[in-house]
């Protein structure tokens, strides 16, 4: 099986520039203790050759470092270390907010040929437990400014959203044609106990679909169904599909975050099985095609 993991995290406990990781706080992942370890590009090229994947490209999304210019960094290090010709897309942390923003993603681009584009998490719930930011920055001018200089730089975003916040994340995408956007993790489905919070997932993730410049990474499932099965992500794999077309999902591991949840072999068996009636060019497409030409991977 040939893949582009188009979304996955590497992090090192040395240097403390990950304290979420050993300060660990109650929220949607359960308990999360098993991820304070170490895991680099070694560790992904182990999963992979022990579940028989062949890797034709990784993206790195930023794991929350207290510096991310110095993650960029030892990222690019780590990666040339290894000599390893295996294509690398890099997605740092960027504040849009900041009046520095100009400044820093400068530095970004400076600090690496790999850097594809910027993620700042943007994910607000009225459940502590979900709230990552508790702040609308997509409501604020100042933030706007920081999207409008990606737009100048044609660069990516990694859009991680709630279902409540998609019909304003499609005006954002119409406002910025020239942005590409990455909806991540499948649009994160988190109020799942109501027909309420099915309808706004699915319109959302149709609004979000009739905007051209908007592709959806079909990952992170189990953060919200800690004991996900191949017929609990069925509908929501098919659904996210259905919306988006096969020319724009891209299937991701989003490990190892979600290695609490199942093996790396098994998550891409679920993938598999569940694309097993699609047509040969569209699971080409959405296991590694689609993210290879989104993320600029190579030729």
């Amino acid at each position: 099986m040939r893949i582009v993991d188009a979304h996955c995290h590497f992090w090192w406990l040395e240097g403390n520039q990950y304290p979420w990781l050993t300060r660990r706080k109650p929220n949607l992942l359960g308990d999360y203790a098993a991820l304070a370890r170490d895991f680099r590009w070694s560790d992904l090229r182990q999963l992979a050759e022990q579940a028989d994947i062949e890797l034709a490209g990784v993206v790195h999304v930023e794991a929350n470092a207290t510096d991310a210019l110095e993650e960029t960094s030892q990222l690019e290090h780590m990666l040339d270390l290894s000599g390893d010709t295996l294509p690398v897309a890099l997605l740092p942390f960027l504040d849009l907010s900041s009046p520095q923003a100009a400044d820093q993603l400068a530095r970004q681009l400076a600090a690496s040929t790999r850097v594809r584009g910027v993620r700042q998490i943007l994910n607000v719930h009225a459940d502590p437990q979900f709230d990552y930011v508790g702040r609308h920055y997509m409501r604020e001018a100042q933030w706007q400014c920081g999207m409008a200089l990606l737009e100048r730089h044609g660069l990516i975003f990694e859009l991680q959203i709630y279902p409540a916040q998609m019909q304003e994340a499609a005006a954002l995408a119409r406002r910025y044609p020239a942005v590409r956007f990455a909806l991540n993790h499948a649009g994160m489905y988190v109020d799942r106990h109501t027909p309420a919070g099915w309808r706004m997932w699915r319109d959302g993730m149709r609004a979000l679909a009739a905007c051209p410049n908007v592709q959806v990474k079909l990952s992170g499932f189990g953060m919200l169904d800690h004991r996900w099965t191949e017929d609990s992500l069925r509908p929501l794999v098919y659904e996210a599909i259905d919306a988006f077309g096969s020319a724009r999902c891209m299937f991701a591991s989003n490990f190892p975050v979600c290695s609490l949840y199942t093996s790396y072999r098994r998550l891409w068996q679920a993938y598999d099985n569940l694309l097993a009636q699609a047509a040969a060019h569209e699971r080409r497409a959405m296991f590694a095609d689609n993210a290879w030409r989104f993320y600029q991977l190579g030729d």
